[in-house]
């Protein structure tokens, strides 16, 4: 509430605009001030009971998005409740398509700052000479090409969360770099000489083991120890089997909706999903239900179904008919997608899983290859155990 001697209109609406309940001027009314004293500790009362209520419809809604009944799964949402209450920097660990990404907007949206930015980076996909001026921005002719001040991600993300996606493929000067801005809470540009402070909550994912790159010299120990103050591990699929058929029917209700179709999954097709082994893990598995829905002509989904590799192309004397009834923009992408899995497939069981090697054969860049295989659940690991061919 403010009070002066010296009222006037600007006054009062400058002092409501910087968030004062109500303006007050001398000589006061007793009566008055302590009606105003009664109404403004009521609105205070009632926007905490408004935050709390909204934090409980949040947190129910957010906590919906991670399916499975495990006792790994109920830990996951359990620590992510927890850590979310905190402003703590954490690690998530884990395979390709187990949900490390999920997991850090849970983490945001449950927190004090759900209603600022969410800022993601995969810092394999962008390359490293522009690394540093995407996460710390630059000034204007730092470099050949820079006509202008550039903020960057972090900037961004003032205010929010930022996840560092993919950590691990980072730069050893940007790590260093990093460890900066974790310690001291503010950044240098390129080109530039003055720091600026930004007020962001760090977050960092990897599918790769860190302590097996700090021994190699790759990854810096200290970086690692700033950002695992909690460090949170999701599970592969073949580690919570219980759950498969729990969020097989998660996806395969979703999908029905969006194909507009009504299919089930037999329990042959149940037992199917359970003991195959999932490299991709969750993400495989969404695309797998996916793919079957599109694809399968029964009404029951079988094993033969969700195998992709089983029979990747369609035979026209055994699918004209079927493509025939759909129109030709949805029989088209039906048709690009069972071949995009099949190039793919094929080309990185000749590469040994190389994605590298993979993007040159193909003749498209590796951001690209990897953007592909995340789209359709293709995980390059399960090709790398195997004899490389051509």
């Amino acid at each position: 509430i403010m009070m002066t001697a010296y009222g006037s209109i600007e006054k009062a609406v400058e002092s409501l605009q910087q968030g004062a309940y109500d303006f007050i001027t001398k000589p006061f009314d007793e009566e008055r001030l302590l009606h105003t004293l009664k109404k403004a500790l009521e609105h205070g009362a009632l926007r905490q009971r408004t935050r709390n209520l909204t934090r409980r419809v949040r947190e129910r809604q957010v906590n919906d998005r991670l399916i499975g009944q495990s006792r790994a799964m109920t830990r996951l949402v359990e620590t992510i409740n927890l850590v979310a209450k905190t402003d703590i920097t954490v690690l998530i660990t884990g395979e390709t398509g187990t949900g490390k990404e999920l997991v850090a907007r849970m983490i945001h949206d449950l927190g004090d700052r759900a209603d600022g930015p969410l800022v993601t980076v995969n810092c394999a996909a962008i390359p490293e000479e522009i690394l540093e001026s995407e996460l710390f921005g630059h000034r204007k002719g730092a470099f050949t090409g820079a006509r202008a001040d550039r903020a960057g991600l972090f900037v961004a993300a003032d205010g929010g969360s930022i996840v560092l996606d993919e950590i691990g493929d980072m730069p050893l000067a940007l790590q260093t770099k990093l460890l900066r801005v974790l310690q001291d809470k503010e950044l240098r540009p390129l080109g530039d000489d003055r720091t600026r402070a930004v007020d962001v909550r760090i977050m960092a994912s990897t599918n790769q083991n860190l302590q097996e790159k700090i021994m190699a010299g790759t990854f810096r120990e200290d970086l690692y120890h700033r950002l695992a103050c909690v460090a949170i591990h999701t599970p592969a699929l073949r580690d919570i089997p219980e759950d498969i058929p729990i969020i097989a029917n998660h996806f395969l209700a979703r999908y029905n909706r969006e194909l507009g179709t009504d299919k089930k999954i037999s329990d042959e097709g149940f037992r199917y999903l359970v003991a195959r082994g999932w490299s991709g893990n969750v993400r495989e598995l969404q695309n797998a239900i996916k793919r079957a829905l599109i694809f399968a002509r029964g009404e029951q989904l079988m094993p033969r179904d969700f195998d992709c590799e089983l029979s990747v192309l369609p035979r026209p004397e055994d699918h004209a008919a079927d493509l025939c009834e759909r129109s030709y923009p949805e029989a088209k992408k039906a048709i690009l997608e069972k071949f995009t899995v099949h190039y793919m497939t094929s080309l990185l069981e000749k590469t040994g899983g190389n994605v590298s090697r993979a993007a040159k054969r193909a003749g498209i860049e590796r951001q690209s290859l990897q953007q592909l295989l995340k789209r359709y659940g293709i995980s390059a690991d399960r090709f790398r155990n195997r004899q490389t061919r051509g």
